[in-house]
């Protein structure tokens, strides 16, 4: 079975069983062998993603489980789940976040530190800052566990 067809199959599968409503479900792939599934929800998106996002990870995680058993494939492959674009919007909201503490290093030469958030989300900070724009910044993760946190400081 096609991955794509997988995975959406397979949600769908999962969203019954939970009872849970949806319109549409989108699978695109993206680059490095991601697949970025997106549930558009009517009613139900709050309990889909669940607190600080608790449900969607769990589900994502579960997804990808169940897909990588269903379609016996010898890539690997990975999912990165959505509900209503919420991680899109979220890691929109982290890049500007992340653009605003730049312009703050920049006019005073300290350096920043973001709140702690996911390896995901940390990522997401760490490759946006690699665009040659900010290459008088350089980012380092810090901390262990729930108080990993990046910091923004200018490139040595």
């Amino acid at each position: 079975m096609k991955i794509e067809k997988a995975i959406k199959v397979t949600l769908e599968e999962i969203l019954i069983k939970l009872k849970t409503e949806f319109s549409k479900i989108e699978v695109e792939e993206k680059e490095d062998n991601t697949y970025a599934v997106n549930i558009e929800s009517s009613d139900d998106t709050a309990t889909l993603i669940g607190h600080h996002g608790e449900t969607i990870y769990s589900l994502q995680h579960l997804l990808k489980v169940l897909c990588w058993a269903k379609t016996k494939s010898k890539k690997e492959f990975n999912i990165v789940l959505d509900v209503d674009n919420y991680r899109k919007r979220q890691e929109e909201n982290v890049i500007n976040l992340a653009e605003r503490k730049v312009d703050f290093v920049r006019k005073t030469k300290r350096a920043q530190s973001l709140p702690p958030m996911s390896g995901y989300f940390r990522r997401v900070v760490h490759l946006h800052l690699m665009d040659p724009k900010f290459d008088d910044i350089e980012t380092e993760s810090q901390g262990e566990g729930e108080s990993r946190h990046t910091i923004i400081k200018l490139a040595e």
